[in-house]
């Protein structure tokens, strides 16, 4: 399930579609509206006269091993699609939220319940798109020391430790090849919340976000944040840049 609105999210699952899309495999995506065509797959589009719920209805009975849903925007819709995993079926969605531990939160308000999102669901992915470095005009330079800091003070309250040996970063410049902004194209910046036991049995025991999240960072779980600063160390965006999209600076 992914989160976000426009951040690259419809990418990434027609990503994950295309990866999943063998001849033996029936997927079937009802979108509103459909973006991209690809080959191999049923595709429907919902108009007027269709839901996602009652299009998700017919699919049903068209023997898929895989469904995609465009969004999840109802109890109906989130209904059926949490039917359509406990019956064996692989699906994938949206919803929008601001994380992926916050799909818990969305989903119950929806009207779902404890237990139908712990025996159900998978893996939640939350991701905001941030802009790369233009190769052809960025300068390189070495982190400041402030840029050190604020980087190795965030990541600390992880317990992630920051290795800036051989490490440079950039100053953006601009050129023609980039339209004189200095970042061309765009990555996105990923968090990834697995639903372990130790999780599915916090939300089925009705525990809040904040107790399911002190068990997701037991398990490894990172917020995107932390993988933004690693893109930053590794020179894929910059922290100017990673700041627009999450505070890490004190105003």
């Amino acid at each position: 399930m992914l989160l976000q609105l426009g951040e690259g999210k419809t990418t990434t699952l027609y990503s994950i579609i295309d990866t999943l899309n063998t001849p033996d495999v029936n997927i079937i995506t009802i979108e509103d509206p459909v973006e991209i065509r690809i080959e191999g797959l049923n595709q429907v589009e919902i108009g007027p006269k269709a839901t996602f719920a009652s299009a998700l209805r017919t699919v049903l009975r068209q023997d898929p091993n895989i469904i995609l849903v465009g969004e999840i925007r109802d109890l109906e819709t989130a209904e059926i699609a949490m039917q359509a995993g406990q019956t064996g079926h692989y699906v994938l969605s949206t919803i929008h939220t601001i994380n992926a531990l916050e799909v818990i939160t969305r989903l119950r308000k929806l009207g779902i319940s404890n237990y139908d999102i712990s025996s159900t669901l998978a893996t939640s992915v939350s991701q905001r798109l941030v802009r790369r470095v233009c190769p052809y005009c960025a300068k390189k330079r070495n982190f400041t020391t402030k840029e050190k800091e604020v980087m190795s003070d965030y990541a600390k309250r992880f317990n992630v430790t920051l290795d800036f040996k051989g490490k440079t970063t950039y100053d953006v410049v601009g050129c023609e090849k980039c339209n004189n902004t200095g970042y061309l194209g765009r990555i996105a910046i990923v968090e990834i919340l697995k639903f372990t036991e130790n999780i599915k049995e916090a939300v089925l025991n009705g525990e809040s976000t904040y107790e399911i999240r002190k068990k997701a960072y037991e398990n490894g779980y990172l917020p995107l944040e932390i993988d933004g600063i690693k893109k930053v160390l590794n020179g894929v965006t910059t922290l100017e840049e990673l700041d627009k999209k999450i505070v890490l600076f004190d105003k």
